[in-house]
């Protein structure tokens, strides 16, 4: 059976490769998922392609929605 997940995750992107300054922030997703395993990796995969940048993701699957 799927559900929906909210799933939040913080993103960490360094604005060009020779400062050491960085941008973080928090993107929140709803991810149709079979599992909550599933869910987690389908958000990782939908911010690493949204912010092709970053260097660290940090994934939280917070609730069951529906």
């Amino acid at each position: 059976m799927v559900h929906t997940y909210e799933v939040f995750v913080d993103i960490k992107e360094f604005l060009d490769q020779t400062s050491n300054t960085f941008q973080r922030g928090t993107t929140r997703y709803e991810i149709d998922a079979e599992t909550k395993e599933k869910a987690d990796s389908m958000a990782f995969l939908r911010a690493k392609s949204e912010h092709p940048k970053g260097t660290e993701y940090d994934v939280r699957v917070t609730r069951l929605l529906k």
